[in-house]
């Protein structure tokens, strides 16, 4: 959830978002990009928090982090794998 604190000149908006409780203030350049990154964050760790039994935010943290890096390299290896077909119908 992020809502617009101001603009500067250099295109950059100060965007304030909360995830798991707690309020950041960024700057973006991709503000609607932020907020469904921090959604994602937030939703992944309230996720484990459900399924766990620390309530630790800095440990949810690196769970959420191990989580979404795991899923970001399957999604990797995934893709690498389409482009070697790819490659190899050609």
């Amino acid at each position: 959830m992020a809502e617009r604190d101001n603009k500067n000149p250099s295109g950059a908006q100060r965007v304030q978002i909360e995830i798991f409780g707690d309020i950041y203030r960024l700057r973006t350049d991709d503000e609607e990009g932020l907020r469904r990154i921090a959604q994602l964050v937030d939703s992944t760790m309230k996720s484990i928090a459900q399924n766990t039994r620390t309530l630790a935010t800095a440990r949810l943290g690196v769970l959420a982090a191990l989580k979404l890096a795991e899923d970001y390299y399957q999604l990797k290896r995934d893709y690498d794998e389409l482009l070697a077909l790819l490659d190899e119908n050609k």
